[in-house]
Parts: structure tokens; C-alpha cells; sequence
């Protein structure tokens, strides 16, 4: 389950447009399931970096689609894939389902690596007295990073696609928030360090905006009071989940696309000089 998945679906050997600005994108995308309302947002934005959360590949839900793949097919682009779950209700012994993030873009992405968290919630696991069907969830895994490189103008630019536990207390989401943080730590030759995805957790401030800042990281969208991910159940509030920070302190323009119906979750965008005017990450201690 450590393994990425990874391939592409470029045709020439042209770069994907001449601008200087570069944009990312983040979206958790609830499984696929709304298919075709994603590809045409993802072919309208035109992202250099998209960020997916909640994807699935061969789950009965989601019509045993391998959505990274189809997505990356449908639009022409680089693709990486990492598995947080196998989901045990979703297929089979013989065809397992899984369930993860996905990393996108018209660039070349590379070095595609996964870094599974120490710090998990045990809800998810499957147990004797909780019957294996959708509504339960039973999975074997945990929540990762998907970490990978992009090569963008020139320039390169690491990634960190999060999703942190949905389950638990904010505890649990900053222990992970930390271990990508150090992790990061690694990525010494890029130009840019970019931490984007559903972080379950208002990171605009507090504890989670404190640990970022103190690594050097700025939200990269600024809008911290509009909601990202909508009402679910009832009496359950919109919440400002889904992040984008990056490593330079550069302007940035931020968008919350909650015009998407496509998923529970709006996606969100930045975009921001391209990267030969930004300094060198440098990490406040």
C-alpha cells in the first residue's frame, strides 16, 4: 500500500502554456462520484497543480472507475497516486478497492513518494461485531501525504497532498500536520514547498496556522472565514477545511470555487508569481 502509482497522458513535448503566474488547485472530490462535473471544472480552472482528496480507484461506489487515471486520461495530464485505504466493502479479495490522494498536472511530476503517518485513529479498522458494508466504512490503512515533484517553468516545485483524520480531536490532525511539516524538511532543492488538501481543522489560526507559520508556510488562498466543505448532516455546520500554504512569502491570490456543486467540498485555488522570483525556503526555528 506504500507503493505510488504513477503515469501520464501528455502527447508533444510542449509546455502546457507561457504565463507568469502559476496556480494550484485543491479539492476533496468525495470518492469521483460526480465524474463528469470534476473534469469540467478541472478543464476550465487550468491548474498547474491540482490536489485531490477522497479518490478511489475500482470501488463499487464509484463504478469501479480508477478515477486519477480517468481524470489524467480526460485532460491530458502527469498523474501520481497514493493508497490511504483498502477498502474492505468496496471490493473483493481477487479486485480490491482503494481508496487516497491524487497529484495532477500538465508539468512532469516525479519522485512521487508517500509518507504514512505514525499517528492514527484506530476507528476505521474492521471489527467482528461491525458488518462490512459501505455504510461502516471498515478499511485497512492510514492517513498519508502524497509527496512528489513538479517541474514547472523550470522551476521545481515540491508537494505535500494532505488529508489529516476526519475522526478524533484536532490533536491527532496537528501530529500529522507536524510529521509532514518535518518531512518537508527534505525538500532542500525546491524552489517552493506547497501544502495543500482537506486538513479537517480551521487552519487559519490557532495552533494549526502557529505550527505553519513557525515553519515558514503563508495560506496561500486568505479567505479563512468562507466555508470549504458544505453542511453534511443535519445540524452540522459549514466548516473552513481545505488549505492551500506555501513556503514563500509572495502574494498570492486565493479563491473558495463555491459556485462547484460537484463533491461535499468546494475546491479551492491559489495562484501566485511564477517561482523565479521566490527566495529559498528558509524554516524559523
Amino acid at each position: 500500500m506504500n507503493e505510488v502509482i504513477n503515469g501520464e497522458f501528455k502527447t508533444g513535448s510542449r509546455q502546457p502554456w507561457s504565463r507568469n503566474y502559476i496556480r494550484v488547485v485543491s479539492w476533496n472530490i468525495e470518492r469521483g462520484l460526480r465524474f463528469a462535473a470534476i473534469v469540467d471544472f478541472l478543464r476550465s480552472i487550468e491548474a498547474d497543480l491540482i490536489l485531490l482528496q477522497e479518490v478511489d480507484s475500482n470501488a463499487r461506489r464509484t463504478g469501479r472507475r480508477d478515477v486519477t487515471r480517468e481524470l489524467a486520461r480526460a485532460l491530458g495530464l502527469y498523474y501520481v497516486f497514493g493508497t490511504e485505504f483498502l477498502e474492505l466493502s468496496e471490493g473483493s479479495e481477487r479486485s480490491p478497492a482503494l481508496h487516497g490522494l491524487a497529484t495532477l498536472s500538465p508539468w512532469p511530476l516525479s519522485k512521487g513518494r508517500i509518507v504514512r503517518f505514525q499517528h492514527q485513529s484506530c476507528f476505521w479498522q474492521p471489527r467482528w461485531y461491525v458488518p462490512r458494508i459501505g455504510l461502516f466504512q471498515r478499511r485497512l490503512g492510514g492517513r498519508i501525504a502524497l509527496v512528489s515533484e513538479a517541474l514547472i517553468y523550470r522551476e521545481r516545485l515540491a508537494s505535500y497532498n494532505l488529508h489529516l483524520e476526519s475522526r478524533g480531536k484536532d490533536v491527532l490532525r496537528l501530529q500529522q500536520l507536524r510529521e509532514a511539516l518535518e518531512d518537508s524538511e527534505r525538500c532542500t532543492d525546491s524552489s517552493l514547498v506547497v501544502f495543500g488538501g482537506d486538513f479537517n481543522l480551521k487552519a487559519g489560526n490557532g495552533d494549526a496556522a502557529d505550527m505553519l507559520h513557525c515553519a515558514g508556510c503563508h495560506d496561500a488562498v486568505g479567505l479563512p472565514e468562507i466555508p470549504t466543505a458544505a453542511p453534511g448532516a443535519p445540524f452540522r455546520r459549514a466548516r473552513s477545511i481545505d488549505w492551500i500554504y506555501r513556503s514563500s512569502e509572495i502574494h498570492s491570490e486565493g479563491l473558495v470555487h463555491n459556485h462547484i456543486q460537484a463533491s461535499d467540498h468546494y475546491p479551492v485555488s491559489a495562484t501566485f508569481p511564477v517561482s523565479g522570483t521566490m527566495p529559498k525556503r528558509t524554516i524559523s526555528r
